[in-house]
C-alpha cells in the first residue's frame, strides 16, 4: 500500500432552514443556507493497488453497509472503471444524528480525495453528481462553498455570509431525521415558498428552522440545550438536529459558555468557513 494521507471532513451548519414543499417521491423541498466549520472528522486514506476497498477500523454506531465513505469509494471506483483500491480510517469527531452533516462530509471528502489520489481528475461537477446519489447534502461539501441550497438542497448558489465564531452544543441524544420530517408532515407544517430578503447582498430567510418546534418538543435534551444557550445568545437548530448553536464574540467566549454546560452535554467552539479546506479554486 502507499503511504497514508490525511483529509479533513468539516462540519456544516444550516444558518436557516425552510421547508417549502414536498415532492411526489416524498423528498422535501428546502430553502437553506449552508456554512462550513473549521471543525470536523478526519479521514486517513491508504491507496491500494489491488482494487480492495475496506475500512481500517470499525466506526462506533456505523455498520459497514451504511458507511458513506465505503459507498462513496465504491461508487467512484465503479463510475471511473478503475482497479484502484483504498483502506479508509475514519476518525470520527462529529456526533451521529447531530445535524452537522458528518456522514455527508465524510462521503464528499472521500470523493474529493480519491479523485486526486487515483489520478482521475473528474471535475467538481461530475463528483457533485455522484455525491447526490449518496445524499442531498453531499454536493455542497463537494463544491466547497458556503451556499444557499434549494431543491432538496442540491441546487446551490454560492454566498459569502460573515464567518463568526460559534459555540455548538451537542445534546446526549441522536435525532432521527426521518422521524422528524414524518412528524412535521403529520402536523401539516408545510409552508409555501418563503420570500427571501437580502441583507448586504446575501440571502437570509425570514425565519430560523422550520423543524425546530418538532425537535424541541420530541427531544427534551434538545429543548434543554435551547434553554441553556438562550442565556448566552440566540440559539438555533442545525438541520434536523440535535445540535444547537449560537454566535459568540470570539473563541474565548465560546469556551466560557462550554465551561457551564449541563452534565451530560458536550460541545465545541468553531469558526464559520465559507470555503471548504479541500476546495481548489
Amino acid at each position: 500500500m502507499s503511504a497514508p494521507t490525511r483529509w479533513p471532513a468539516p462540519a456544516k451548519l444550516n444558518l436557516y432552514l425552510r421547508i417549502v414543499g414536498r415532492r411526489d417521491d416524498g423528498y422535501h423541498l428546502l430553502d437553506t443556507l449552508f456554512q462550513f466549520l473549521d471543525y470536523g472528522d478526519e479521514l486517513v486514506l491508504r491507496p491500494r493497488p489491488d482494487g480492495v476497498i475496506r475500512r481500517a477500523v470499525d466506526v462506533a454506531g456505523v455498520e459497514a453497509e451504511d458507511d458513506l465513505t465505503l459507498r462513496a469509494a465504491r461508487l467512484l471506483q465503479a463510475t471511473a472503471g478503475v482497479r484502484h483500491g483504498v483502506e479508509i480510517e475514519l476518525r470520527k469527531r462529529l456526533p451521529l444524528g447531530g445535524g452537522l452533516g458528518g456522514g455527508s462530509s465524510d462521503a464528499a471528502t472521500t470523493l474529493l480525495a480519491l479523485d486526486r489520489l487515483w489520478g482521475l481528475d473528474l471535475g467538481v461537477d461530475a463528483l457533485a453528481r455522484l455525491g447526490l446519489q449518496l445524499g442531498a447534502d453531499v454536493p455542497v461539501f463537494v463544491r466547497g462553498r458556503a451556499a444557499r441550497g434549494t431543491g432538496v438542497g442540491e441546487v446551490l448558489e454560492p454566498v459569502a455570509p460573515p464567518e463568526p465564531w460559534y459555540v455548538i452544543v451537542v445534546p446526549p441524544v441522536q435525532v432521527s431525521t426521518g422521524a422528524v420530517f414524518a412528524a412535521f408532515d403529520r402536523e401539516r407544517r408545510l409552508t409555501p415558498p418563503t420570500a427571501v430578503r437580502t441583507i448586504r447582498g446575501l440571502p437570509e430567510a425570514a425565519g430560523g428552522n422550520d423543524l425546530e418546534p418538532v425537535v424541541r418538543r420530541d427531544y427534551p435534551a434538545v429543548e434543554r440545550a435551547f434553554q441553556f444557550l438562550s442565556a448566552h445568545g440566540a440559539p438555533r437548530l442545525t438541520g434536523a438536529g440535535a445540535c444547537v448553536f449560537a454566535e459568540v464574540a470570539d473563541a474565548a467566549r465560546g469556551r466560557s459558555v462550554l465551561a457551564q454546560l449541563p452534565e451530560g452535554f458536550t460541545g465545541f467552539v468553531a469558526r464559520g468557513l465559507n470555503r471548504h479546506p479541500l476546495a481548489r479554486d
